[in-house]
């Protein structure tokens, strides 16, 4: 596997992270817990996956001649 597609694969995986404990955290804040630290968590965390979206745009576009093998 190459530098390139290990590190599609490892932005993917950070961003389905990011989003997933986004929705986590603001599950929590919109459900019982109404926690200030856990709305800040969701925001921050959806903000890094949508950061990691624009990198990985910026990572394919900026290797788009360098192959997967």
């Amino acid at each position: 596997m190459s530098l390139k597609a290990f590190h599609i694969v490892f932005v993917t995986a950070s961003t389905l992270l990011a989003f997933g404990f986004g929705a986590w955290a603001l599950w929590q804040y919109f459900g019982d817990s109404r926690a200030l630290i856990d709305l800040v968590m969701g925001v921050v965390s959806v903000l890094a996956g949508v950061a990691l979206i624009v990198y990985g745009k910026f990572f394919l576009k900026k290797l788009k001649h360098i192959s997967y093998l």
